[in-house]
């Protein structure tokens, strides 16, 4: 059969447009970051979600391919001068082959970290993990959904002063509630999780958690950029209180991932564009501004946010390089509208 008279011109058209987003992405790598930096080495292409560990000087990340992993910082060590090391600290088998660790929370009082663990790809599984960080042995596992059940991905937790830990599942759009001791309290559902009826409004759901020290929660909605405050935090079901916090400024939160509270009326937002949002509220989360904004490397995209000497970093989920993946954490700097 006679080629294609047009190959040639497909074929060089094709690397043509293929080269500009490469090159791209190599400026992008080329260029130096304008803010405090840390580099570190895995044998990882993904990382969800890292959290500054103050009592032991690390950062303790969630690995995609399932466990926990740390990044030891030196004492000496400035950011941006040299490249760090990420070392195992859980395998956990019971967990299952496939299965991903994504959000995580250091529980300080209880000496723990909890750990959401979801089928990314086939929605057949979710998870809250819960180990101890004296010596890593599991406290509990809680299946929150398996084969058979609504479709599900446990991405992200929260914990209140009592040790109840709140995981959101961003397929579903809702809560599940597991006691301290590990045991599925209830699940929470609402209306205003999914506040559109378009399906690519809800394609993912409700994302970053945090709890509040006045007691509620704030949760974001990636497909739709809003935030969402949850009160009356009950054992009984429909106790609670769902409201969207207003944005007075009108901006909102598109495409909002991991959060995490500066001080009571600031939380930051990590998103693939920008990459960190500094919001701040003045009457207690019923309305609130976004008063900075932060870009990135947006090519790595942020996911996950942590707070390391009362400044915000950003952490990233593509890593780059071969053999060994480089990835990064980045103290985000806002600039005010």
């Amino acid at each position: 059969m006679a080629p294609f008279p047009c190959s040639r011109a497909v074929t060089a058209s094709f690397f043509l447009v293929s080269a500009i987003p490469i090159a791209l992405i190599i400026g992008l790598e080329r260029t130096k970051l304008a803010t405090r930096s840390f580099e570190y080495e895995s044998r990882g292409w993904l990382r969800e979600s890292a959290k500054w560990d103050e009592a032991k000087g690390r950062f303790i990340v969630s690995l995609f391919e399932g466990g926990l992993g740390e990044i030891p910082v030196p004492t000496a060590s400035k950011p941006g001068t040299s490249v760090l090391e990420e070392r195992p600290l859980v395998r956990d088998p019971d967990i299952g082959s496939g299965n991903s660790s994504l959000g995580l929370l250091l529980d300080p009082p209880r000496n723990r970290v909890l750990v959401a663990v979801a089928d990314v790809a086939g929605g057949s599984f979710a998870a809250l993990a819960c180990y101890d960080m004296s010596n890593w042995k599991r406290v509990f596992l809680t299946r929150l959904a398996g084969p058979g059940d609504e479709k599900s991905l446990a991405d992200d937790v929260a914990v209140d002063g009592e040790g109840n830990a709140y995981v959101t599942d961003a397929k579903a759009s809702r809560i599940w509630k597991v006691g301290s001791g590990g045991e599925l309290v209830k699940e929470i559902r609402s209306s205003m999780f999914r506040p559109k009826k378009q399906w690519y409004r809800n394609l993912v759901g409700l994302n970053g958690i945090v709890h509040h020290p006045d007691g509620f929660l704030l949760t974001v909605h990636t497909s739709t950029g809003t935030l969402l405050k949850i009160s009356g935090l009950g054992d009984h079901d429909d106790a609670e209180t769902v409201e969207e916090v207003r944005f007075v400024d009108g901006r909102g939160l598109a495409f909002g991932d991991g959060i995490a509270l500066l001080s009571p009326t600031r939380l930051v937002v990590a998103a693939a564009a920008p990459s960190g949002r500094l919001v701040e509220s003045r009457d207690g989360w019923r309305t609130a501004r976004v008063v900075g904004t932060y870009v990135g490397p947006l090519h790595r995209l942020a996911t996950s946010v942590t707070v390391k000497d009362g400044k915000p970093v950003l952490s990233h989920l593509l890593g780059g390089g071969f053999p060994r993946r480089k990835h990064l954490l980045v103290e985000a700097v806002f600039s005010p509208f």
